[in-house]
Formats: C-alpha cells, sequence, structure tokens
C-alpha cells in the first residue's frame, strides 16, 4: 500500500473508483467526474494545481495522493499548500480525503493520513488544519487518530452544516 500521484496507467482503476463513489456516495461522485470525462487533461489538471498553474479564483496550490494497492484505489488525499483564504482557514482547512465507499471502515483513511503528514511537512505546513462535518464520526476518529487536536465546531460560510476543525502536526 502507497500513496502515488495520479498517472495514465491508473486511469482503470480510477474508473473503478469512480463507479464506486457513483454506485454507493453518489452525493461525493461528482468531485471525480472530470476523471472520467477526459483522463489525461484530469491527471494534468492536477500536476499543474499542485504547481500553481491555471488556478480558478479562490483555489491554492494543491498536491493530490492516490492511495493503492494492487492497482486499487482506496482513497484520494489532498494538501494545501496554505489556507490563506477565508474559506480554507475557516472550513476547508490544509487536507481532505475520501475512502472509496467500497472500502471504508478498514484503517484506509487513517492510513492515508498518517502517510500524507510527512509530505504535508516536505511542503512546510508544521501544523496542518484538517476539518470534518460534525456527525462525520469515521472522519472526525481517522483525525484524531493521527494526532488531531480538537480546535472547535463552526458553523461554514460555504457549507452550513457545523465543522469540527482540529490541528495535527505534521513533523513525523
Amino acid at each position: 500500500m502507497e500513496l502515488v500521484l495520479l498517472s495514465s496507467d491508473l486511469e482503470a482503476a480510477f474508473a473503478d473508483f469512480y463507479h464506486d463513489f457513483v454506485n454507493h456516495d453518489p452525493e461525493n461522485a461528482g468531485f471525480y467526474q472530470q476523471g472520467t470525462e477526459n483522463f489525461s487533461a484530469y491527471v494534468q489538471q492536477l500536476r499543474d494545481e499542485e504547481k500553481g498553474i491555471n488556478l480558478p479564483e479562490g483555489y491554492v496550490p494543491c498536491s493530490h495522493f492516490w492511495l493503492i494497492e494492487n492497482t486499487v484505489i482506496l482513497g484520494a488525499i489532498r494538501v494545501r499548500h496554505h489556507i490563506e483564504n477565508d474559506f480554507l482557514a475557516l472550513e476547508g482547512g490544509h487536507i481532505g480525503f475520501d475512502v472509496a465507499p467500497s472500502y471504508r471502515g478498514r484503517g484506509y483513511g487513517k492510513k492515508m493520513l498518517k502517510l500524507v503528514l510527512p509530505k504535508a511537512s516536505e511542503l512546510g505546513i508544521r501544523n496542518a488544519l484538517i476539518t470534518a462535518d460534525e456527525d462525520n464520526i469515521a472522519s472526525r476518529k481517522v483525525i484524531e487518530n493521527n494526532g488531531g487536536i480538537f480546535e472547535n465546531v463552526v458553523k461554514g460560510k460555504v457549507f452550513p452544516e457545523p465543522i469540527a476543525r482540529y490541528w495535527v502536526t505534521c513533523d513525523c
């Protein structure tokens, strides 16, 4: 099991990952739909985003990693290089992650976050803000199991649900 950058040789695995969301968590499938429309352009967009190239307004440079095992994508995790805008500083945080619906509850979120913390440290992030919906107990446990220190619950401006905010030390 390892964290990798998305590449052309993972197109079939990505399609399976996307369809897992479509079939079991359609509310979040849209985040990955673009990758099914033009995979090579999607991969390039993620690489550009990491370099800060062609960022939409309000976006910051962001590194995208994929947890894979035997060419199966188990999850995706993003590290935003900084949180210097109102949305990220309050709601979005430095790190966001998704475990493929069919692989949830098996510890992959915990493992994925553990593996990405040194990468965040390499980007100069010493303490990462990580958020989760207040009622998303699974995500909150992933954060807490990686040393997350609960700060508070806030009401989001973009996402109106209560959001639990945690700080995690990245110097592992």
